[in-house]
Parts: structure tokens; sequence; C-alpha cells
């Protein structure tokens, strides 16, 4: 690859906001009309999502912060102690299994205070709650949340998304793109959406189909590269 298209495929970034609106909902319909309700102040919720990595817990949580129309805390940060989160607030914590014990702590009197305050409280992990490894009573609090796993998409679910995607685009895929990223790319969605974006704007950019050919040099740079995180 020459410097102007290897310049180029490095300029290339997934720009798409993580919505509620664009998750692909596969079999988690029930979960995604939940986390829509938690975008009313009068929600009282406490909700736990698990699944392994790549399985959409991250863009989920982003999803229904952006969505709130209520003050949205984010509990994974440093800066923040239970008495300055005002009521009504959503409180979102992404990766839980993560939590050092002052979080931990901080997390449990929330849980306490939540229904006196109106809080909203929406986290997510790796594991179900009974095989977290954090605090006992922690866990247990979990463990009284609405739990959801949520459940990764079939190949099939992902093709369609893909083609989905590229038709909204008008893109003019060739027949063995979809197949040959569905084998050769990451296996989360967003992954693969990034991967057919940065195809997508290489293709315009390099003047060049969007073919086979072209995706694999893309894969073969590295994922930051290809994508934003």
């Amino acid at each position: 690859m020459n410097a102007q298209r290897r310049q180029l495929l490095l300029d290339l970034h997934l720009t798409a906001a993580r919505t509620l609106d664009n998750f692909v909902p596969g079999g988690n319909l029930e979960l995604l009309d939940r986390l829509e309700s938690l975008a009313e102040p009068a929600c009282g919720d406490a909700i736990y999502l698990w699944g392994p990595p790549g399985c959409g817990r991250s863009h989920l949580l982003a999803g229904a912060a952006a969505m709130a129309r209520r003050p949205v805390a984010n509990l994974v940060a440093d800066d923040w102690v239970p008495e300055s989160v005002a009521a009504q607030t959503l409180l979102v914590a992404d990766d839980v299994e993560t939590l050092d014990a002052d979080a931990q702590a901080r997390l449990f009197r929330l849980f306490n205070d939540a229904r006196r305050r109106g809080l909203s409280i929406l986290l997510a992990g790796l594991v179900p709650p009974g095989e977290l490894v954090l605090r006992e009573d922690l866990r247990t609090r979990i463990g009284q949340c609405l739990i959801f796993e949520v459940k990764p998409l079939s190949d099939d679910e992902k093709a369609d998304a893909l083609a989905r995607y590229a038709a909204d685009r008008a893109m003019r895929l060739d027949a063995a793109v979809v197949p040959y990223l569905l084998r050769y790319g990451r296996r989360d969605l967003p992954s693969l959406l990034g991967t057919l974006e940065a195809l997508d704007r290489a293709s315009l950019e390099l003047k060049r189909p969007p073919t086979v050919p072209l995706l694999r040099e893309i894969l073969q740079l590295p994922t930051d590269l290809r994508q934003s995180p």
C-alpha cells in the first residue's frame, strides 16, 4: 500500500454515536423497552445487564444515558460522592466487576438511598450477579435488580444489519464482502459496522470499489486506526 493510500485509511474513524435507536436488538427487545423507560425522571428501576465483551453492554448504557431526560452520573468516575448526586439522577456504571473497595462502598450507599431520592441505577458486567467478585452486601443488592442477559446477535442477524447499513448508504458491495468481514473481522457488531464504514469511506477517497481486496487492506490496520473506541 503506498503512502497516500495508507494515510487515507489512517484517517478513517467510526463517528456514529451509540444510541438505543441504532442498537440492533436481536433478542433484546424487552431490555430495550426497559431502558427507554429509564429516560423518565419518575422511573425508579434498578437494572443490571450482563454479557461477554462485544455483546453491546456499553452501547446500551451509553444509549440509555443519552436518552435520559434527567441528570446522569457515571459511577466509575473518581470525582463523585453519594451526597453530591442529585435527586432523580440516573446512575450508570459499566464493568462493575472492576470497582474498587471505595467505589463499591459508594454504590452500596446509593442503593440504600435510591428509593428516598428517586434514583435509578443502571449497571453492567461480564457475569451474572451471583458470580461477581464484589462485597457480599453489594452483590446481594445487584442481585435484586431487574436482571437481563444481553443476547448476542447470530451471524445471520449481523449479516442483515451489515446489509441494511450498506443499503442505507447506497454502498454497492461485492457479494463476498459481508461473508469475508464476518469471517475475518472482529465479532462484535460495532467493530463490524466501523470496518464497513471505513470501507465505504476508503472506497470514496481512493476511488476504488468496496470489494474484498480493499477490505483486506483495512483489516490489516490496527483496530484503533479503523474506528474510534
